[in-house]
């Protein structure tokens, strides 16, 4: 399976979830590490737009195509097993909890979870410590230059 994370170039390398463990997200607290991904290239570019000023057009990103072996186990979080609210913002404390205890588990190396911003999409989180987190391979990294109608430019 191929999966997606548009990234600052400073960011991108190397793969660490060290950023989301640092503010916290959607699916994991503070002083937890995971690495969020999507579906498709789109997703990704969605994924990060929502979070950008509008009349700032970024500059700096690239689209990292992971690739994950068939091998490696995908946990799926269905959406009827979400709490109600699960994609407001700011994010929950219990989509948070989910997540943490996704990777306090180490049953599973990527978590798919439901897109807040594209119904109907998922993401994919992958958990960096993982025993089988090193089998997942960055197979491209590619410059992305947004396009300026997305932002008003």
């Amino acid at each position: 399976m191929h999966i997606y994370r548009l990234v600052r170039k400073k960011y991108a390398n190397p793969l660490s979830g060290e950023g989301a463990s640092r503010s916290g997200n959607r699916w994991n607290s503070k002083g937890t590490s995971l690495i969020y991904c999507a579906a498709s290239r789109a997703l990704a570019m969605a994924e990060v737009a929502v979070h950008l000023s509008l009349g700032l057009l970024p500059k700096d990103y690239e689209m990292v195509e992971l690739e994950i072996p068939s091998k490696v186990s995908i946990k799926t979080l269905a959406l009827e097993a979400l709490p109600e609210g699960w994609n407001s913002f700011p994010h929950l404390l219990q989509t948070q909890q989910l997540g943490d205890e996704f990777v306090a588990a180490e049953k599973s190396c990527v978590l798919q979870v439901p897109s807040a911003v594209v119904p109907g999409d998922f993401n994919y989180l992958l958990n960096p410590m993982h025993r089988d987190f090193a089998q997942i391979q960055v197979k491209s990294r590619v410059d992305f230059p947004f396009d300026p109608r997305f932002f008003g430019v």
